[in-house]
């Protein structure tokens, strides 16, 4: 009989025995890989957690206790505990469950998480707000290795260690980068905290002080003498000396040694660093082996681990590529990543060129201002960086780029609807919020082809700051129109857009002429500067204008339009087609196109529309 089955949340998951909780951890992993060979999501990094998220879930009751995910890549296991298992058959599918934790979607999901390192900083705002109200329940914040390369995580521990708040901050190492951290006397302490006798003996201790007169104050002056010598004498770790209580390394797939310690961090006064280690991709043999392919896997075969789609030429790909080439060139030209070698196909330029090639982490404003530096000093840094994580580094970009006018490049991958990520890592406020900035180029290829020709120019002809933003995923059924603004000729509405939704626009332009509607199409590839001129000529014949943007429309390039047109005294019925002031869902982008009105049919419509309309 499946345990699995009858879980819908902390009150079952209290009752299992250990044999119980062994047998639902191999449940949920199989669980998951079924499901999510289907639908394709996180794999590798949820196998990994099973037995964590299992004890929590246990320990704490995260309907009332605030549990806040890193990322939330790991949230898969929390959700089937959550009593959200039947709803995994349409996993990042359009109206379907999320692959991110969402508070709409749950009271058991504290904040939502899609981008890195703000865990431990939201954590301590909910356990500050809990003091203040007068409440009892538990804070928690899961945080992974991966995430610490961030500056907000330490921002966050800086304040957290030194608050006194009780707090429980769970680091999830993967054995990678803090364990390498930890110094051999501090790993002889976590040694002997794992030991149930020592925690036993210092868990009794306090609870025998707390029953006898003047007992509170005994314990405190007990332990200020043990902090003294533990800080005078011997090592202690990075988090000690932060402020936290220590609590680790602790065997991440040990389910009973981890409710025991969770038990013990849950009723220590003050915040608690609980240090698991854990494996990615545990328990399926391909996940093990190559955790990076299964960390966001598409759907596969369960058995033999392959992608089951045949794998296509992306932008990304082809981005790699030519750095490959361009580096050949020339010696100056060095590429930053943030943790995303792989996704920004840069991993062919780390291996020609090692030395010319950084992954600084997940450090995005660090790998702005250090772009800055290089190219000050004559080098020529391309940071390739996903449109939703450039977000994080707009002060950098202004202050210690554009400011300077250096010679930067931004390979601005993921621009546009991403699909089944949903709200965190769409890429639609570059356009806004890189648009504001002097003295920058922002280009927008909607071919592979074009790709190569306006990365190769902006290394070889530029001298100033340059944004180059292509999508996720191919070229689609693109047909090239050369390199004009002016990409259809015709007389009744001129339709402005740019990128890869130029295939919806042009698709509509054929519709509309079914009807007897020629439409004008201007492709910008360029949209800042804009090429006024002919946008200008263009209007001036049709008097009417459609501008179909995959970006937000508060800052958009109709909104610039629409002002310049202005001052050049163009009278011209203006609509736009655009996300509007949204934030928007998960889903592939084909029904996200439909769901904002940017699929064909819908722009034909719209430019029906505008072209009946009188001025």
């Amino acid at each position: 009989m499946s345990i699995l089955d009858n879980i819908q949340g902390h009150s079952d998951l209290v009752k299992l025995n250990p044999t119980q909780q062994n047998q639902l951890c191999t449940e949920i992993r199989q669980f998951l890989i079924t499901h999510i060979a289907r639908t394709g999501g996180h794999l590798a990094s949820n196998l990994g957690v099973v037995e964590l998220s299992l004890a929590l879930e246990t320990v704490f009751d995260t309907s009332v206790d605030r549990l806040v995910f890193d990322v939330g890549h790991q949230s898969y296991v929390h959700k089937i505990l959550t009593g959200r298992k039947d709803q995994f058959d349409n996993l990042r599918q359009f109206g379907g469950l999320a692959g991110f934790p969402k508070p709409s979607e749950s009271v058991t999901d504290a904040f939502v998480a899609g981008h890195a390192s703000n865990s431990v900083s939201v954590a301590l705002g909910m356990a500050r707000a809990r003091t203040l109200q007068h409440k009892k329940h538990s804070v928690l914040a899961l945080i992974g290795d991966g995430a610490t390369t961030g500056g907000l995580a330490f921002e966050g521990l800086n304040d957290a260690g030194s608050s006194g708040e009780p707090m429980i901050v769970i680091l999830n190492d993967n054995e990678m980068s803090i364990a390498r951290n930890v110094g051999g006397v501090a790993h002889h302490l976590s040694k002997l905290r794992m030991r149930s006798s020592y925690l036993g003996a210092k868990k009794a201790y306090r609870d025998f002080t707390s029953k006898i007169p003047g007992g509170k104050s005994l314990y405190r002056m007990t332990r200020n003498a043990k902090n003294w010598v533990k800080n005078h004498v011997l090592d202690t770790t990075m988090f000690e000396d932060m402020g936290f209580s220590y609590i680790g390394p602790v065997d991440g797939h040990n389910i009973g040694k981890m409710i025991e310690l969770l038990k013990f961090a849950r009723d220590t006064d003050g915040p608690v660093l609980f240090h698991v280690i854990t494996k990615k991709g545990k328990g399926y043999l391909p996940a093990e082996k190559n955790s990076c392919k299964f960390h966001g896997i598409s759907p596969f075969d369960p058995d033999t681990g392959e992608v089951i789609s045949e794998s296509k030429p992306s932008f990304s790909s082809t981005f790699g590529e030519t750095m490959v080439e361009l580096g050949a060139e020339n010696p100056n030209l060095c590429a930053i990543t943030a943790a995303m070698p792989v996704g920004t196909g840069l991993s062919g330029f780390e291996k020609a060129y090692p030395q010319r090639f950084f992954d600084v982490g997940i450090a995005e404003g660090h790998a702005v201002s250090m772009a800055g530096g290089l190219a000050k000093c004559g080098m020529i840094p391309v940071v390739a960086v996903y449109s939703t994580f450039l977000q994080r580094a707009y002060d950098m970009i202004i202050q210690d780029v554009a400011m300077l006018h250096l010679h930067v490049i931004f390979a601005v991958d993921r621009a546009g609807l991403v699909g089944e990520d949903g709200e965190t890592h769409h890429g639609v406020f570059d356009v806004g919020f890189l648009r504001q900035i002097p003295g920058l180029t922002i280009l927008c290829p909607a071919c592979r082809e074009e790709l190569k020709e306006m990365l190769a120019w902006a290394v070889q002809k530029q001298d100033g700051p340059v944004a180059i933003r292509y999508p996720r995923g191919g070229d689609g059924a693109f047909l090239t129109g050369g390199r004009e603004t002016l990409f259809r000729v015709g007389d009744d509405i001129t339709i402005v857009t740019y990128g890869i939704i130029t295939n919806e626009v042009m698709a509509a332009a054929d519709k509309l002429e079914k009807k007897g509607i020629h439409a004008e199409v201007l492709r910008l590839r360029c949209i800042k500067p804009l090429d006024m001129e002919a946008i200008t000529n263009s209007v001036r014949k049709t008097g009417k204008l459609l501008v179909v943007e995959e970006a937000q429309g508060v800052g958009s390039v109709g909104y610039e339009l629409i002002e310049k047109l202005s001052q050049r005294e163009v009278n011209v019925i203006y609509r736009g087609q655009n996300i509007g002031d949204r934030f928007v869902t998960h889903g592939t982008v084909k029904d996200l196109y439909q769901h904002l009105s940017l699929d064909a049919d819908s722009i034909a419509r719209r430019a029906e529309e505008v072209v009946r309309r009188e001025k």
